[in-house]
């Protein structure tokens, strides 16, 4: 072979450093015929080729590979390959010994070559030809570039927003978990109501522990260690569920404000973490995919619960739940990271967008509690989540004894009405972002985008529940409870995207506050309405008021 052996004299197989098989279906005409082989006459100028070919010259190698051991291409009385000065045959171009290459354009190139360190046998060649998959890549400047499969072209910053609506899934899948199980739990350890209830009420316990304290660490260490610590300890908390049951009352209490503990950090962690990833026009819909995740999150653990306590006992629904914090934490240490700035792997596009679209946020060191809490945009954040939990937490706690007593509908007709919520906050709480979004592109400005989609959020479900006096049908009932709920959801592209819009660099710390707050008014709130029913106050009356 002709060209092997004079290519790899001139090392050209040597500065290629691949080895590969490079070949082309095409020959290549110059002057008044084709002239096979002879393009290596060419390639031996190394003072013209050589050290033109680093600094200009791009060759395409693709994964189909044939044994023709020369170049040919068809052409009309001009070099296709190089931009150059001379046209017509070999000899001629040889002479005028092109001033410079500008690319290479190879269309299914398919040449071959044989050097000194990488020999190339023609057994290597057939097994070449069978490959199947084998991924282009591209030589530009001296530099190889692989074209990577589509997942790993997926924007990194979705990642981390998929991955924190996935901990919020199991989130959820392990908070509601207890509500189904606690009632073959309670005829197996004979537990009375009140029992019950404190059972009920010790997860709040650590959660309103770690709001605050969990929105500190974030800002200061990051939220991807954060929030994997998070999972990681409520996921082992939902294990040991029903150890601690067996072990006693005190045990189990115990386990569910640990339990409570590592849920409390997961909001103030993510919140931090998307303020870093996430840039303005996409904050709304980020912030939405993620908090759906709760609500589906609800939705899987009421549903497989009560398959997995059927068929395999009650503690099987700990099991199963708590085991996929492990497969979560495994992706997480993978592919998160707590700013686009750690991310060694992020292109340089994608960083660009991200930095130049928000404020730069370093770590902080000391949060400045006197200055965050003499602003007034900070304390109506307060004001406004423990107004939205206030109805929220009231209608997802009474809503199965509104369905059963008012809607006379039996216990499973209750539960299964009583996920339509859910699946409905689920999906308008992405229609909201979009929309958020999508005014926010347009120009409209952030705070009066944030003031109209909360405005939606209370002044929706106050209309809808207003509905709940006048409808003669549990159909119409229904139907006004879901249309409260999705009104309710536009909530996450008002209150719930306003921390990062006011101080990014402690978004952690701001959620942390006023979900503090939000947490004790569900409290307040459930507590205020069975007092209010104990009275003989209709339930209708009571929700209606109650959230206005």
């Amino acid at each position: 072979m002709a060209i092997g052996s004079l290519i790899s004299s001139r090392n050209f197989g040597s500065f290629i450093g691949s080895g590969k098989v490079c070949q082309t279906e095409q020959s290549i005409s110059y002057g008044k015929g084709e002239r096979s082989g002879i393009a290596t006459a060419t390639f031996a100028h190394r003072s013209i080729f050589y050290q033109k070919f680093h600094s200009r010259m791009a060759i395409a190698f693709t994964s189909r590979f044939s044994c023709s051991p020369s170049i040919q291409q068809r052409s009309v009385g001009r070099c296709e390959c190089f931009s150059c000065y001379s046209v017509g045959n070999w000899s001629q171009l040889s002479r005028r010994q092109c001033l410079h290459i500008e690319y290479v354009k190879v269309n299914r190139m398919r040449a071959y070559y044989k050097s000194e360190e990488y020999d190339i046998t023609e057994a290597a060649v057939d097994s070449l030809k069978s490959a199947e998959g084998s991924a282009e890549a591209v030589l530009v400047e001296g530099n190889l570039q692989e074209t990577s499969p589509w997942w790993q072209q997926f924007p990194k910053r979705w990642v981390i927003v998929l991955l924190c609506f996935m901990a919020f899934l199991l989130c959820n899948m392990d908070r509601v978990n207890m509500s189904i199980a606690i009632l073959p739990m309670s005829q197996e350890f004979n537990w009375n109501s009140a029992t019950v209830g404190l059972i009920q009420s010790s997860f709040f316990w650590g959660y309103l522990m770690t709001q605050i304290i969990g929105g500190i660490w974030a800002d200061k260490l990051g939220g991807k260690l954060v929030l994997g610590f998070g999972v990681v300890w409520w996921s082992a908390a939902t294990i040991l569920t029903p150890i601690a049951a067996r072990l006693g009352l005190p045990f189990l209490l115990m386990m569910r404000a640990f339990m409570g503990i590592g849920e409390g950090v997961a909001m103030p962690a993510m919140n931090n973490i998307l303020s870093k990833w996430i840039p303005v026009s996409e904050r709304s819909r980020s912030l939405a995919l993620v908090y759906s995740g709760m609500y589906l999150g609800s939705v899987t653990g009421l549903a497989f619960s009560p398959i997995l306590i059927h068929k395999f006992g009650w503690p099987s629904v700990f099991y199963a739940f708590g085991s996929l914090g492990s497969i979560w934490f495994a992706l997480w240490l993978r592919k998160a990271y707590s700013s686009p700035k750690d991310d060694p792997d992020l292109c340089a596009e994608e960083k660009k967008l991200i930095l130049g679209g928000s404020t730069a946020k370093e770590p902080v060191s000391v949060i400045p509690w006197k200055l965050i809490l003499s602003k007034a945009p900070v304390w109506a954040l307060i004001v406004s989540h423990f107004c939205h939990n206030w109805g929220t937490f009231i209608l997802l706690t009474w809503m199965p004894t509104y369905y059963n007593q008012v809607l006379k509908f039996n216990l499973t007709e209750s539960g299964l009405f009583c996920v339509l919520p859910w699946l409905t906050m689920a999906v308008f709480a992405n229609i909201g972002g979009w929309i958020a979004d999508t005014l926010v592109s347009k120009g409209l400005s952030i705070t009066a985008v944030r003031k109209i989609m909360q405005s939606i959020g209370f002044l929706g479900p106050a209309f809808f529940l207003t509905q709940l006096s006048h409808v003669r049908t549990p159909a119409m009932a229904v139907l006004c409870m879901a249309c409260s709920q999705g009104s309710d959801a536009f909530s996450q592209s008002g209150l719930y995207s306003n921390h990062q819009d006011i101080g990014p660099r402690y978004a952690g710390v701001l959620l942390g506050l006023s979900n503090t707050a939000g947490v004790l008014a569900g409290v307040f709130g459930t507590a205020a309405t069975g007092y209010i029913l104990q009275r003989g106050k209709n339930l209708e009356a009571v929700l209606f008021s109650l959230n206005l």
